[in-house]
């Protein structure tokens, strides 16, 4: 994985946190999901892919929406799927 700064994570200026604790895509079909990501284009948040769903890499794929950021606690990271790229913020 690459650390390099990508033009989309060096865009961001704001981390956008999650409004809450939970899949946004599992709530609405009572799934579960393992770990959460902050979409830090529209602010949905989403499971991650060792989730069964993984809506947060089927969201970044369907919406153009480059970069995550975890929302586990103590986490502090972001990630751009088109460049495979991180930063911790």
């Amino acid at each position: 994985m690459a650390t390099a700064a990508c033009p989309h994570l060096s865009a961001i200026s704001k981390v956008v946190p999650a409004k809450a604790y939970q899949c946004d895509e599992c709530i609405l079909i009572g799934s579960d999901w393992m770990h959460l990501r902050t979409c830090q284009t529209c602010g949905g948040t989403r499971c991650c892919d060792s989730s069964p769903k993984k809506h947060a890499s089927k969201h970044a794929r369907a919406s153009q929406h480059p970069v995550i950021a975890s929302a586990e606690p103590g986490e502090r990271w972001l990630y751009c799927f088109p460049d495979d790229a991180m930063a911790e913020y």
